[in-house]
């Protein structure tokens, strides 16, 4: 089973680059955001908690998110591996994964930081909010304060993969496909190393 996190701050690519990897290596996708707005859409108790602190523009709380990711491994059981997008968003996070994928003999193999200047970010997930109509992606003040967010919980991660040997940072600009080969380099030399 092979694993990998891409990660980076909201509008960074991370759901169009693991599209794209799914295709190409044959892994399964654990997006959390896929995982609560289907939550929300199926206004279940997760669901409804969840909106709660999407809609403010804060990140959705630890019991939570794992609840959420642990009944997904458990459900696809059979995966060749995974690609954890959204997922994990705090050190606190990276450690309880670490211990669900060590309990199934496997590990998280490498992890891929798309980064992207604040401006180019905003610019995106405004022009997202028009097509998709998500009330997160509507709102420069929301969107901001998710950068925060960001800034503040999220990227100590990149220092916790570091000490791990695990993180290689991509440059997240220029067209999809130039960012997915410099993805693909970086995942097809973790996979010769596992």
């Amino acid at each position: 089973m092979f694993n990998l996190v891409i990660f980076g701050p909201p509008g960074a690519g991370k759901g169009t680059q693991s599209e794209k990897i799914l295709d190409k290596y044959g892994l399964t996708h654990l997006s959390t955001g896929d995982v609560f707005r289907s939550n929300i859409k199926g206004e279940t108790e997760l669901g409804v908690l969840a909106k709660s602190y999407i809609d403010r523009g804060d990140l959705v709380p630890d019991e939570v998110t794992i609840a959420m990711v642990e009944d997904f491994l458990t459900n696809h059981s059979e995966a060749r591996g995974f690609v954890f997008d959204g997922f994990p968003r705090t050190i606190k996070q990276g450690e309880v994964l670490d211990d669900m994928l060590n309990n199934k003999n496997t590990a998280i193999h490498i992890v891929l930081a798309l980064e992207v200047v604040e401006d180019e970010l905003v610019r995106r997930l405004l022009e997202r909010g028009k097509i998709s109509g998500r009330s997160d992606d509507q709102s420069e003040d929301k969107i901001r304060n998710r950068f925060n967010e960001y800034q503040q919980k999220t990227e100590p991660l990149l220092q916790y993969y570091e000490k791990q040997g695990k993180l290689v940072r991509v440059h997240g600009m220029g067209s999809i496909d130039e960012i997915f080969n410099n993805l693909s380099e970086a995942i097809d030399k973790a996979q010769s190393a596992a």
